[in-house]
Formats: C-alpha cells, sequence, structure tokens
C-alpha cells in the first residue's frame, strides 16, 4: 500500500443513479470514523433519478472539518460508470499525484484515456472490473463496494477492515457478505499491482 496518511484526503466519486454514489462515499466516512478519523460525506444537488450522472464527495481528516464546499481538487478520484468518461467532465481538478480508480474491464487505451493518464503517476492510475467482481458475488452489478476495497490498497488511506466493517453495518445479510467479499476481491486486485509497480 502507498505509506502514510495525509492529513486531509478528498475523494470525489462520480457514477449514475442507481449505482450507489452516495452510499460509497457515506461508507467511506463510517470507515474512517471507526478508524478515529473525522470525515463529511455528502452528493451534489440536481436530478438523483436512476441513470443520471450523480456525484458524491468525501474527505477525510486528522482534524474537525468546517469546509461544505464540493471536492473541487480531489486527491482520489472514482468514477463507477465509464459511460461517462467522454460525457462529463470527470477529472476536473484532479491533482497532479492523484488518484484515479475507473470501473472498467477495459484498459486505459480502449477507454480513450492514454493521452490523459501520461500527465499523472502510472502506478496510481487504475482501471479494475468491479462491476464484474460485484456481478459474481452479489448477483448483481453494483460496483461501489468492490472500488472501495480498491480505494483502500491503492490509497493505504483505510483499512479493509474497516471498509467492510462499514459495509457490514450498511448491509445486512448476504448482501452485506456479498458486498464485503467484492471489496476484498478488488482489494486484493490492487494489491498486488501496487506491489507490482513499487517493484518497478
Amino acid at each position: 500500500m502507498e505509506g502514510a496518511r495525509s492529513a486531509r484526503f478528498e475523494v470525489r466519486i462520480h457514477g449514475r443513479g442507481g449505482q450507489g454514489v452516495v452510499t460509497a462515499a457515506e461508507l467511506l466516512s463510517i470507515a474512517a470514523f471507526d478508524e478515529g478519523r473525522h470525515a463529511q460525506a455528502f452528493p451534489s444537488f440536481g436530478s438523483e433519478r436512476t441513470g443520471a450522472p450523480v456525484v458524491s464527495f468525501c474527505r477525510l481528516d486528522e482534524a474537525p472539518i468546517r469546509t461544505r464546499e464540493p471536492v473541487a481538487e480531489p486527491d482520489a478520484l472514482i468514477v463507477q460508470d465509464p459511460t461517462l468518461l467522454h460525457q462529463v467532465d470527470l477529472f476536473s481538478g484532479l491533482r497532479p499525484d492523484g488518484y484515479l480508480l475507473i470501473n472498467s474491464g477495459k484498459g486505459f487505451e480502449e477507454l480513450g484515456l492514454t493521452e490523459f493518464v501520461e500527465g499523472f503517476r502510472a502506478e496510481r492510475m487504475h482501471a479494475v472490473p468491479a462491476g464484474e467482481i460485484a456481478r459474481r458475488r452479489l448477483g448483481r452489478p453494483l460496483p461501489n463496494a468492490a472500488l472501495l476495497g480498491g480505494f483502500a490498497a491503492l490509497t493505504g488511506e483505510l483499512r479493509l477492515d474497516s471498509v467492510q466493517e462499514a459495509i457490514r453495518e450498511r448491509f445486512s445479510g448476504r448482501a452485506g457478505e456479498g458486498n464485503a467479499a467484492a471489496a476484498a476481491e478488488c482489494f486484493e486486485l490492487l494489491a498486488e499491482r501496487v506491489a507490482e509497480a513499487s517493484r518497478a
């Protein structure tokens, strides 16, 4: 994993209505609270109908969080639906040393992002088949929980067990266990990639 936590870490999550975009930010904040950190999660305002673009934000900090502004310059960007890639200005403000996690089984070349990612640290730019992982674990291709496991591995900002506990607090029974398993699978996938990148 990527080392020590930062004092303030800001996340922006893009997806479509019905994909659990708002829930993903809430789960990140719960996991951070469980680790004794301060956290804040909230959605952008606008249409929340199924299929409409949705954005949510999460801040993690070691100190109380006073600001309530949307996250304009995220440290990490999570994209739950790759169909948004060329329709919405997803990458606005992403920090030069930021992290990018996209739900897709395709590589950046297939996604048309080769030129974009060249401006960032390659080991922090990843596409993972979170929807397919969720389909296997849950029977539904809801990528949010799987991506949070990937986020934990990629950034080192949260522990996997904290993410899984937040998932189980939110979802009961098979849904909770399936989402926790999806998070673990995505965590292992990203942890392996991060380890490979550090050896390269």
